[in-house]
């Protein structure tokens, strides 16, 4: 049999398994907290009320029951501590208690900085586009380290929604 008509036969593709193993765990409170004082909740109260009051006028009821609703909520997490939970750094993506996220579905990371608490900001692709995660300062550099290997450090810009949130935070009592 002459040599160029001998051609060679595709081979199949083995894809190995590699089993996930953990790089960085750190235990951290779920979320940001800041205990409020009165004088926060009586200034939200009455905000609130008054642009309740004006969309009563325009809208009618459904809108004074949203506001009111939002108010309730915000009311419940700030005086309702967080619990600590165990996130996970991994070979395949990140966990938070045990619900992980692949690093296909991540763009980039950055950290911030929330009332007292670091975060680690990770852009997604999907619903709601981020995670901010609670972290310990002396974890940070070891994080650092190990997202570098496998999505970019890169701050990304304030969206509309984030200066009109910031602006709005600047004007209440004790920020």
């Amino acid at each position: 049999m002459p040599e160029e008509s001998k051609e060679e036969e595709p081979r199949p593709v083995v894809v190995r398994r590699e089993p996930e193993k953990d790089l960085v765990t750190w235990t951290a409170p779920a979320r940001p907290f800041k205990r409020r004082d009165r004088e926060f909740y009586i200034t939200i109260i009455a905000i609130a009320g008054i642009v309740g009051l004006v969309l009563f006028l325009i809208e009618g009821f459904m809108p004074v029951i949203l506001i009111v609703s939002l108010v309730f909520l915000f009311y419940v997490l700030s005086t309702v501590e967080p619990e600590n939970i165990e996130y996970k750094i991994t070979n395949k993506g990140i966990k938070v208690v045990d619900k992980r996220t692949d690093w296909a579905l991540m763009n980039r990371f950055w950290f911030s900085r929330r009332f007292d608490s670091e975060l680690l900001v990770v852009e997604t692709l999907g619903l709601p586009g981020r995670m901010e995660l609670v972290i310990n300062s002396k974890d940070k550099e070891e994080i650092r380290k190990t997202l570098s290997a496998y999505i970019v450090e890169e701050e990304a810009p304030p969206s509309y929604l984030d200066k009109a949130a910031n602006w709005f935070a600047k004007k209440l009592p004790n920020n």
